[in-house]
């Protein structure tokens, strides 16, 4: 039997990649913190697709929380052959006006979280014929952003992590896919207070699903990494040849002036 782990799947991307996933017949586990919507969408992806879904009420910004996930896999003989690490979000405003504790919290749950989940999930994800991890990290990842420069930062160790455990794990049966995308429709900006970014972020915005499809083909066909849409991958390529300074220039410009 198919089975998946979701971080971050109460909402959003994290939704989608539960549904598409439950689409093609893969038993469930959700994480998230909200156990109302948790319990809700359990119930309607069991009756929608057929498939056995469960779900943790987990806070990953608390340390060690990923052990619960983990314990829960081995007591329940959940093997599964896909994780997803989803969870994340930013802190957006001046590096030292923002109380370090918050910063750490944000750290934990982009960081350290997805890297106990990938080490305490990898021996379950090596017993399947075949075993996927797909890690969610952002554009910001191949730049700095002031305003948000600890989530840029948090978002390279994402994509630099994903890269070297792939290469690790080629002769292997687990492949490891980075999905990086851009400004997605769900509640991110909200979240980190930035929504003095909407009517810029709505330019270039995706749908959660159409992430999703890519994200999930890509990490199928296993891709090492995967940037959704044109804009993205055309930003992202410029990033490249561009001058770091050029590019921290036309970011601080972007940001920080909404941010006065």
């Amino acid at each position: 039997m198919k089975q998946a782990v979701i971080t971050g799947a109460s909402k959003g991307l994290g939704k989608m990649f539960a549904h598409q996933l439950a689409s093609r017949g893969f038993n469930l586990l959700l994480i998230a913190r909200s156990e109302r919507i948790l319990s809700d969408e359990v119930d309607i992806i069991s009756a929608k697709y057929g498939v056995t879904a469960s779900y943790l009420t987990i806070d990953l910004s608390e340390t060690n929380s990923t052990s619960t996930v983990i314990s829960w896999c081995t007591q329940h003989h959940f093997q599964p052959s896909v994780l997803i690490n989803n969870a994340g979000y930013a802190c957006w405003g001046f590096f030292d006006q923002i109380e370090l504790p918050l910063h750490q919290k944000m750290m934990q749950v982009n960081m350290n979280a997805l890297v106990s989940l990938c080490h305490g999930l990898l021996p379950l994800l090596r017993q399947n014929e075949c075993g996927f991890i797909l890690n969610v990290a952002s554009t910001a990842a191949f730049q700095a952003v002031p305003s948000m420069a600890l989530y840029a930062a948090t978002k390279a160790f994402v994509r630099s992590f994903s890269r070297g455990l792939r290469y690790e794990l080629k002769t292997s049966n687990v492949s490891v896919t980075c999905v990086s995308p851009g400004p997605i429709a769900t509640n991110f900006i909200k979240q980190a207070g930035m929504e003095a970014m909407q009517d810029t972020a709505k330019k270039f915005e995706m749908s959660a699903e159409e992430v999703a499809t890519k994200g999930l083909n890509a990490m199928f066909r296993g891709k090492a990494e995967c940037i959704p849409g044109v804009a993205n991958f055309v930003t992202v390529k410029l990033s490249a040849v561009l001058p770091d300074s050029i590019l921290e220039k036309i970011a601080g410009n972007l940001y920080l002036k909404k941010l006065k």
